[in-house]
């Protein structure tokens, strides 16, 4: 057995080719309560199945997962400066688990002659100690699997890395981070009928492995979201509230609203942001709303008709008397309408005055992806989320509070996270949010598995990663469907590590000030750090980290050296 092999970050990318361009790793380390992450590139100059095994006297779990690769045709916006590629191919992306055979050895094949990666992760808990320890890698050859016309090579090749335990504890989370959660997407991929008790069952994995990955606020459909829906169609429809209607008097049920929530709360959600009651792009007509059995709103209902005015007078009021009986206080997010532009500007506001009648913004918020400042500065909304394209306009206005979003089409080096991307432009997010003073991020994908518009409800998103060539690769989803639950994304565990690296700068500020944590920043970068210009290096934002852990742990008159 011919074997190269190398501990590498989790900032590279590995493609299946002959040649690899990423720095030996040797050291990793992270704070208590933090996932720490890094790979282990490999290539065989042979046809071989190997066995890995990994010794350590860390104490902890290592979990090891395979880099899998997915088509793309559309892996970045042609234009884009800022990128390791941006041809259609295959690109590394899925983090496939792999599984131990009874003697604690990973098998796994690799192609000949081509590099490979495998997604090692370690979660540090809050009581572990501070330390450093080994992780070695051991590879070989298995034996079973000799090919007949010749004898195996019993040789191995093996690599270390060391790994410390920082001696102090991330704090908690306290940004509000938002990928929209598509029901229906759950339901049509695993054959399975809104509620049945299969239904429960996945959604609880989602739930979980969305809070893991820092996801701490869940879209909830009142009923079905009339998000990216072509006009006149629909997507499949996932109520959550049972409606009745007699002579014109309503009833609702929210037994099953009950349900998702208490779900949600047992797996570690702490927000909810409601359906919108509006269609997308301008809040011109209703969504799609079951009652009595039978749709009764939709497309072919205008969003201010007098029966969807009755409709929300006779909800608001049931529902807010409902959240308040959950305690669910400045924890629920109402939504008029998605990105509206300047034209809709009056409509939005028509819309948006039949939910403020009843919603009190003090008490449940109303945000909205809105990029155009002209609705903030007309009182239209006070927690307004620009793109990052535009965000800069918004740091000028006195927000209450400030929350950002990004999704996949744009260009001009700002982060995203899609697969011809360096993953430092997903990572770089959480130094950014901590000098932008973000209170919340917003992204619109977190498992939308169909085509754009939803056209394509069958699509299968392990071969149609662009959701029908329109959205660029990694932009509509952070998680794959697996057969058991979702399958965790490169990218996803990437921008993970830069809300890690928030509540690391966070920790620091607690302890020196805002003020001198941004200057330790922005130290040795000659200009002023924002979402269309920052370091590209991957060492910058190392270093960074470096400092940032080092200055928190001489803050506390401990010690460490990296």
């Amino acid at each position: 057995m011919q074997a190269e092999l190398r501990f590498i970050s989790s900032l590279e990318k590995v493609f299946c080719e002959r040649y690899l361009e990423a720095p030996k790793l040797e050291t990793v380390s992270g704070a208590r309560g933090e996932r720490v992450s890094f790979q282990l590139a490999l290539k065989c100059s042979g046809n071989e199945r190997l066995l890995i095994r990994v010794e350590t006297d860390l104490g902890l779990p290592v979990v090891l997962r395979e880099v899998r690769l997915v088509p793309c045709e559309y892996p970045v916006f042609p234009d884009d400066d800022f990128v390791l590629r941006n041809n259609a191919g295959l690109y590394p992306d899925p983090l496939v688990p792999l599984t131990p055979n009874a003697d604690g050895e990973y098998p796994f094949r690799p192609s000949r002659r081509n590099w490979h990666a495998i997604w090692f992760s370690v979660d540090i808990p809050e009581d572990a100690p501070a330390g450093t320890w080994n992780i070695t890698c051991k590879v070989r050859q298995d034996p079973v699997h000799y090919a007949p016309w010749g004898e195996g090579n019993a040789d191995s090749a093996d690599v270390s890395l060391a790994f410390t335990v920082l001696p102090y504890t991330l704090p908690k989370q306290t940004l509000v981070n938002i990928n929209w959660f598509h029901t229906d997407c759950i339901a049509k991929y695993y054959h399975l009928a809104p509620w049945c008790e299969e239904l429960w069952a996945m959604l609880a994995k989602y739930f979980r492995n969305m809070v893991a990955h820092g996801n701490n606020s869940l879209y909830t459909p009142l009923w079905t979201p009339p998000l990216d829906t072509a006009i006149g169609t629909e997507r499949p429809t996932t109520q959550l509230l049972k409606i009745t209607e007699t002579n014109g008097q309503y009833d609702f049920d929210f037994s099953l609203l009950q349900r998702w929530i208490d779900l949600a709360h047992q797996c570690g959600i702490e927000y909810f942001e409601l359906s919108h009651p509006f269609t997308q792009w301008g809040a011109t007509c209703t969504p799609k709303i079951i009652v009595n059995g039978e749709k009764r709103f939709g497309w072919h209902v205008a969003a201010t008709s007098p029966e969807y005015r009755a409709f929300l007078d006779a909800l608001l009021p049931k529902l807010l008397d409902f959240f308040r009986k959950n305690q669910l206080q400045h924890k629920v997010f109402f939504h008029v309408s998605d990105e509206p532009s300047v034209p809709h500007l009056e409509q939005y506001a028509a819309s948006s005055a039949m939910i403020r009648k009843w919603v009190n913004e003090d008490e449940f918020p109303i945000i909205d992806a809105m990029s155009h400042i002209e609705f903030y500065r007309k009182g239209l909304l006070k927690r307004p989320i620009p793109n990052t394209l535009s965000v800069d306009a918004f740091q000028r206005e006195p927000l209450e509070e400030r929350w950002v979003y990004y999704c996949g089409n744009w260009q001009d080096g700002v982060p995203n996270r899609s697969y011809g991307m360096p993953s430092i432009r997903c990572r770089i997010m959480g130094v950014l949010l901590y000098l932008y003073g973000m209170h919340g991020f917003l992204h619109w994908g977190y498992n939308f598995w169909f085509t754009q518009y939803s056209l394509d409800q069958d699509n299968d998103p392990w071969k149609v990663t662009d959701a029908g060539r329109a959205f660029i690769g990694g932009d509509s989803f952070n998680v794959l469907p697996g057969p058991n639950g979702p399958i965790d994304c490169l990218h996803y565990e990437t921008f993970h590590e830069g809300l890690q690296d928030l509540r690391a700068l966070q920790a620091l500020e607690a302890k020196i000030g805002r003020e001198q944590t941004i200057a330790l920043i922005q130290d040795g970068v000659r200009y002023p750090i924002t979402m269309r210009q920052y370091p590209h290096q991957n060492q910058w934002l190392f270093d960074l980290r470096k400092r940032v852990d080092n200055a928190i742990l001489n803050a506390s008159s401990q010690t460490y050296r990296a």
